[in-house]
């Protein structure tokens, strides 16, 4: 017997209704910022595991969805590896967790299509000064973790 894994659109509407009602520092709704990490994961040349694991990158870590939640979930194990790979712990410096992401397959590839989203100059361009100055230092910071030079 195969089992059956979540579409991607069901898994788009999943992401939509969890993160329903938040919005990111800019005040703006949440999932359009997982929209625009999905089609960063597509444009990369991301499949459908990676492009499932964008919509729910934060999920976990924004208590939209919980663990449990995403290990009983319908979806691959690398969906599940790369959201949990992504997912930020509690007390966890970043050199750890761009460990965990480099050690992870497809996670990467995801991350990068995050912090090109973080980092989108628009999307800093709304937030005060030194909100912007802490998160591109942040952003700059994982990117030279990863090995993804300056974007």
């Amino acid at each position: 017997m195969t089992e059956t894994h979540l579409t991607l659109a069901e898994v788009e509407g999943l992401a939509r209704r969890a993160h329903e009602g938040q919005t990111d520092k800019a005040g703006r709704p949440y999932a359009e910022h997982l929209a625009a990490v999905a089609e960063g994961v597509r444009a990369r040349g991301g499949d459908a595991e990676q492009i499932a694991a964008a919509w729910l990158h934060d999920a976990v870590e924004d208590d939209a969805l919980s663990e449990e939640w995403l290990m009983a979930a319908a979806l691959t194990a690398r969906t599940k590896a790369v959201v949990q790979a992504l997912t930020k712990r509690a007390g966890e410096g970043p050199e750890a967790y761009a460990r965990r992401i480099l050690a992870t397959p497809g996670a990467l590839l995801v991350k990068e299509a995050d912090l090109a989203h973080n980092a989108d100059p628009g999307r800093l361009a709304v937030l005060d000064e030194p909100t912007r100055k802490r998160l591109t230092e942040k952003y700059m910071r994982m990117r030279k973790l990863l090995g993804l030079g300056q974007g």
